[in-house]
């Protein structure tokens, strides 16, 4: 099928009222995310079994009629493995469309495959083998060639009848409710915006930092988070996580001992370092002049809890018999980050799931009404925990 190529607001209006005739439309990003914080939108692409549509972003003025087709209920959106997709359409739109059928979840809930690439899904399902030549694009660039063209519009044309099959197959074991409702979950994951003073929490290696390493580390997370928010650079092309932690560790006073820390690149140093010292002596100064009772807790590692090997073995036992209950794959049903997650957010005093005010995963969407109670079986009641972080 031959793709038409939009780069005009008339053209793309008229394309977008079509769609939004259609039960469903096939849609996907390209995206260039090198050295930004969020997703540069290159092309948006969509076919609706009808018109098969490159939308070109940077040519057209006027993109409101295809955000409010990706917010029309009454189409489904079908996307393969949309984790990025999303975070595309958060920062072009400031919206994520809905409902989402995301193929790479079906295909795992019905057993073909976890995480299964979208070439072998098309491959299994539809007996098309296609070519993945171009996947190292430029997207922003201009003009985009026409094998850029094909393999982009290639990506959705087989969607929509990959979807079709596993629409049909998903809704005769009756779990269609799971794949809309795990990328609901998904999308309040990715709108949870994550406090610049809780961004150290989804850092490594904080276990191994006292309470005075700790808040400086705290300080330096919150400040190149916003820092790379502010000039929408990489988190790491601010300062890497590494050079931070080490910073953290040896809390140097001055530009000398700033340089002597090994993994201080003379760049990092000649743009931030007086920044960066500045910073250091800034969360001292804050855990000196705070109350004991009041300073941040030293960050323990699950494994230092004495029930967690007892009760991690317990929850996954139970996702294991839910699994086996329901007819998939226990992957399906909860991963070892998930179950970690859940006993973070009971047992930790403060932890990144509740920074963002989300709830586990297991207990979210379609897996709550599954699991809850047998959690509660072994970690006891876990409606206190619902608290936000004060």
């Amino acid at each position: 099928m031959n793709y038409k190529l939009i780069t005009d607001d008339n053209t793309l209006l008229a394309a977008c009222e079509r769609a939004a005739k259609a039960s469903a439309i096939a849609i996907d990003t390209e995206f260039v995310r090198t050295k930004t914080f969020t997703p540069g939108l290159g092309l948006l692409q969509m076919y609706d079994g009808d018109q098969l549509l490159l939308i070109d972003p940077l040519a057209i003025g006027d993109l409101s009629p295809f955000v409010d087709l990706m917010c029309n209920e009454n189409v489904v959106k079908v996307l393969h493995s949309c984790s990025e997709d999303i975070e595309t359409f958060l920062s072009a739109f400031g919206c994520v469309p809905a409902p989402i059928f995301d193929t790479q979840f079906a295909a795992s809930v019905l057993g073909l495959g976890p995480t299964l690439g979208y070439a072998r899904l098309v491959e299994m399902l539809c007996g098309i083998a296609l070519d993945k030549g171009e996947s190292r694009t430029d997207w922003l660039a201009r003009p985009l060639r026409e094998s850029q063209l094909s393999y982009a519009a290639n990506d959705v044309l087989y969607l929509l009848p990959a979807y079709k099959l596993l629409e049909e197959k998903i809704n005769e074991v009756g779990k269609y409710n799971w794949v809309i409702q795990e990328i609901e979950t998904l999308a309040d994951k990715k709108r949870g915006q994550i406090p610049p003073e809780y961004a150290y929490l989804q850092l490594k290696n904080i276990w191994r930092l006292n309470v005075e390493q700790l808040t400086v580390f705290q300080h330096l997370a919150a400040w190149r988070l916003q820092v790379a928010k502010e000039k929408n650079l990489a988190l790491n092309f601010v300062v890497r996580e590494g050079q931070m932690f080490e910073i953290a560790m040896k809390m140097p006073a001055s530009r000398t001992a700033l340089n002597a820390i090994s993994d201080i690149a003379p760049q990092t140093v000649r743009r931030y370092g007086d920044t960066l010292l500045a910073l250091v002596a800034e969360g001292r100064a804050h855990y000196q002049n705070t109350p004991v009772g009041k300073q941040l807790k030293r960050v323990r590692r699950l494994i230092d809890f004495p029930l967690y090997k007892k009760h991690f073995s317990a929850i996954k036992q139970l996702c294991h018999e839910v699994a086996e209950s329901q007819n998939v794959g226990e992957d399906v049903i909860a991963s070892k980050k998930q179950i970690n997650q859940l006993l973070k957010w009971v047992w930790f005093d403060i932890d990144d799931t509740r920074a963002q005010g989300l709830r586990p995963d297991l207990l979210s969407g379609w897996r709550g009404p599954l699991l809850k109670a047998g959690i509660e079986a072994i970690l006891g009641d876990i409606t206190s925990y619902d608290n936000p972080i004060a």
